[in-house]
């Protein structure tokens, strides 16, 4: 997903998250999927709106997963699946009541808490960052540290706060130590070799550079050309993808319910998206999308490296230590004036959703998980 945002608050607090995309739709890829539920969804079904980051895309696969295969409504929820834009901003239209869930990274649902939308983190989806910066091999680029004297791409629309925090530890200064270069939501400065270093997400422009053809060989580029440093190597990674709700809405009992069971759904279609990728890509396909297929496959193979393993206690939990280090980011980086307050996230809701996959034999953890190999084919068709 390719993340920017314009500002952090205001009409226009938005991000341009990820490398948007979409291709034709496609006809979802038949699979046996996991039993969703014990009991026929109720007559009556509960209308729910889940507002997205993005455009469709595998990022937001276990979404369309659950819906596509049935999860949300044997759970007796009615699911719209809002996708996102340039201009919309997640939390501006959960705080508003537009809808009852929506996703967002960690920091662009806390800055708006701060500044007064009541909204709180109630299922931690993503448990690493999935953001790096890429150089050439022969650039030598192999820490933060090297970083000095080099021209150093980054999106900006809050996008750069890990990279920022990495320099910072690293001891070096923006515009005296190494060039800070804006860089558009695409890989063209380091291919073109205007940049030594760019911003990339693990799921969309590092699959980029991978797609394009190596002028010198005449095949695509592959991950040995290419240098590699991880936020989460690091240790100023940012907690991405979490679900949020409104708390005053959350004050209901029934609304507490609701959570639950989409909670619920949403895992088992999450877990389906790690036990049937190419399925799971299938419906992200139908969904409408401008990236190609081994584009999403490919995405969808690291969205789920972001997931799996989850915590001991399941898919959903917050790491309070990620927690920690995200906060600890967002305040010396001052997207936050201070610490959230609390309640910032809860736990509870999560753990109810997780208890009913627990006692059917799901497994929530993955600790077994194996990414697939992906071939990815030139423009990522």
């Amino acid at each position: 997903m390719k993340h920017k945002i314009l500002r952090w608050s205001g009409p226009v607090l938005a991000a341009a998250l990820l490398a948007a995309a979409c291709a034709p739709a496609a006809t979802p890829v038949a699979t046996e999927a996991p039993a969703a539920a014990t009991e026929a969804p109720p007559a009556a079904m509960t209308p729910v709106k889940l507002q997205l980051q993005w455009f469709p895309q595998a990022q937001f696969g276990g979404y369309y997963a659950a819906l596509a295969e049935g999860y949300y409504k044997a759970e007796g929820l009615d699911v719209t699946i809002l996708p996102g834009a340039v201009d919309i901003v997640p939390s501006q239209v959960l705080a508003t009541g537009q809808a009852e869930f929506a996703v967002s990274w960690v920091p662009r649902g806390l800055k708006p808490r701060e500044e007064g939308a009541a909204i709180v983190n109630i299922g931690q989806v993503f448990q690493r960052s999935g953001t790096l910066m890429v150089s050439w091999k022969d650039s030598n680029i192999t820490s933060v540290a090297d970083f000095a004297g080099k021209k150093v791409g980054n999106w900006g629309f809050g996008n750069e706060f890990e990279l920022l925090a990495a320099i910072n530890a690293a001891g070096l200064t923006p515009g005296t130590d190494l060039e800070l270069v804006q860089q558009n939501f695409d890989m063209n400065a380091l291919l073109n070799r205007e940049i030594d270093v760019a911003e990339a997400m693990t799921y969309n422009e590092y699959a980029q550079v991978l797609e394009s053809v190596n002028p010198d060989t005449g095949e695509l580029y592959k991950p040995e050309d290419l240098n590699v440093i991880s936020f989460n190597d690091v240790k100023t990674a940012m907690l991405q993808d979490a679900l949020w709700a409104r708390e005053e809405w959350l004050t209901d009992a029934a609304n507490q319910e609701i959570a639950v069971k989409f909670l619920r759904a949403t895992y088992r279609g999450w877990i389906f998206c790690r036990d049937n990728v190419e399925a799971c890509v299938g419906h992200v396909l139908a969904a409408g999308t401008e990236l190609g297929e081994s584009h999403q496959l490919w995405q969808m193979n690291e969205i789920n490296k972001l997931i799996w393993p989850s915590p001991a206690t399941g898919i959903g939990t917050m790491d309070p230590a990620q927690w920690a280090q995200t906060v600890d980011v967002a305040v010396s980086q001052k997207i936050l004036n201070a610490a959230p307050t609390d309640g910032a996230y809860r736990t509870d809701l999560s753990e109810k959703a997780l208890e009913t996959l627990k006692a059917e034999g799901v497994d929530v953890v993955g600790a077994t998980y194996q990414p697939i190999t992906v071939e990815l084919k030139e423009g990522g068709k």
